[in-house]
Order: C-alpha cells, then sequence, then structure tokens
C-alpha cells in the first residue's frame, strides 16, 4: 500500500509541477519511459524487464507465474501512442502518453518503470496494470 500512496503522492506533486524546472529534466525519464513502451511494442521482454524497477519485476514475475522476459509481453498493455507530457519531480518521474502513463524511480542513476499500463481513476489514484508490490 505504501508504493501506492507514493505513486498517488508523486502524481500530485508531478501534476502541481508540471511547469517547474528545466526540461532536461524530465528528458532521462522520458528516453526510459520510451525505451520500456518500444520494448514491449516489439515483445522484446528482456529489454522491457531491463527497465522495470526491483519490486515491479518480482511482481510481474510473480502475477505472470513465468520468467518476466515472458510474463512482461503477456501483460497486453495498451498502445501508448505519443508522448502528451513528461514530468520529473526528484527521484520520481511521470511520462504519460496519449494511450498510457508510466511512473519511474531513480535507481543508482537509471530511471525504471514502477509502473505501467496506467489510467487515471475519478476520485482515486491510477489504475496500473503492471506495478511493484
Amino acid at each position: 500500500m505504501g508504493t501506492w500512496r507514493s505513486l498517488a503522492l508523486c502524481a500530485l506533486a508531478l501534476g502541481a509541477c508540471a511547469g517547474c524546472g528545466s526540461h532536461t529534466e524530465a528528458d532521462a525519464p522520458r528516453s526510459a519511459a520510451l525505451s520500456f513502451e518500444r520494448a514491449v511494442q516489439r515483445d522484446d521482454g528482456v529489454g522491457a524487464c531491463a527497465l522495470l524497477a526491483p519490486d515491479t519485476r518480482a511482481e510481474v514475475v510473480q502475477s505472470g507465474g513465468s520468467p518476466c522476459r515472458k510474463a512482461i509481453v503477456d501483460e497486453d498493455l495498451p498502445e501508448p501512442g505519443p508522448v502528451d507530457s513528461s514530468s520529473a519531480f526528484g527521484t520520481m518521474a511521470q511520462v504519460r502518453f496519449t494511450g498510457d502513463t508510466v511512473f519511474l524511480a531513480e535507481f543508482r542513476g537509471r530511471w525504471k518503470v514502477l509502473a505501467a499500463g496506467c489510467s487515471p481513476m475519478p476520485g482515486a489514484p491510477y489504475d496500473c496494470s503492471v506495478k511493484g508490490g
């Protein structure tokens, strides 16, 4: 539950700070989110899993009942479409595509996907098909 509170707080902070910071602050997470989405679309499970945060990767394996490289491509994530916006606040980021929203965090200088396949829910945080435990 702590992860979802963190995502909800991240979404609020990023929404409030959509115009904050330099454009380059959001470039690295945007690049990681694009790489993740492209890997999933190409059925490159190894590449997609390399971009997942550790807890997210573990949850994908557990919920999929198979190695990450297979489980992530079986997730049936939505077609992302083009990037609508990208916001970073410290070590957290949100990248909104026209068909998907991806949350990321920085781990040892690299941006990793915390959650993907996320849709906003009225009166609640996001509902994500891929997320950490």
